[in-house]
């Protein structure tokens, strides 16, 4: 999946440093990411004055986000699926999540004065003492079963993304991940579940998530979708030798399906 860089090392924590001109910028619009007409990253040596903060390192590099717009080429944001070599999409997608961060909380939210960067941890703070995190929504993933397994219900959203998914959404105020399984699951294709197991996880900086994979078996009697025609235009049983989706080495719902047509163990 997308944040398995192999080879390289990820490390997160904070540090209040400033870039060289040599320094990697990172440098987003809102669905874009600027990147020189090679795709190669930017550095901070031909930048003008725009505002930086600090990201994170992968390896022994520094990357930093730009929070200016740039006079770069820009490429659609889903350029981080087919980048090469794999572990750029990564980098991509992680600054992507950082950069909507500090665009999207320029004011305080309790005062409304300007709010800056912290200069101690990866946050923003007010003079008022308001002090904001970024934000990380959890959501789930849901390989949804048939009373044998032998078949699994694939979606498409009615919006947006236009291959096969499968049911998910985002957890709500008070719901454990478990029971937003069950409520997603009936919501979106009218039927109830049982035995929810988990299976792994996965970070979406999209969408600014953490994505959570569970299977879970149906437990009526009535296998017949109940589509919700707001959110899907469709969804429907698929068995193994229908699916003829590839894994992307990208996202967690794309292994999820090759790991069922697979017909590997599904009772984790």
């Amino acid at each position: 999946m997308i944040q398995d860089i192999l080879g390289h090392k990820y490390n997160l924590a904070y540090k209040n440093i400033k870039p060289n001109d040599d320094s990697i910028v990172l440098c987003y619009k809102k669905g874009y990411v600027c990147l020189n007409s090679d795709k190669s990253f930017i550095k901070y040596s031909d930048l003008l004055n725009e505002k930086i903060v600090f990201g994170f390192m992968v390896d022994d590099v520094s990357y930093f986000i730009s929070l200016d717009d740039v006079g770069f080429t820009s490429y659609p944001i889903n350029l981080f699926r087919e980048i090469e070599p794999r572990y750029l999409g990564f980098i991509i997608i992680t600054g992507y999540h950082l950069y909507n961060f500090y665009v999207n909380n320029k004011y305080c939210a309790r005062c409304g004065k300007l709010i800056r960067p912290s200069v101690k941890i990866r946050s923003l703070k007010c003079t008022c003492g308001n002090e904001v995190f970024p934000t990380i929504a959890p959501a789930v993933i849901i390989g949804l079963l048939n009373k044998d397994h032998s078949k699994i219900m694939l979606t498409k959203y009615r919006i947006g993304y236009n291959n096969y998914a499968l049911v998910a959404g985002y957890n709500e105020i008070g719901e454990t991940l478990e029971d937003t399984v069950r409520r997603e699951v009936m919501e979106e294709v009218g039927l109830s579940v049982k035995n929810v197991r988990y299976y792994k996880s996965q970070p979406w900086g999209l969408s600014g998530s953490v994505l959570s994979g569970f299977w879970a078996d149906i437990s009526d009697l009535d296998d017949n979708p109940k589509v919700d025609l707001e959110e899907l235009k469709l969804a429907k049983w698929a068995s193994r030798d229908e699916i003829e989706i590839l894994d992307d080495g990208v996202s967690l719902t794309r292994e999820m399906i090759n790991y069922f047509k697979s017909g590997k163990n599904i009772d984790l």
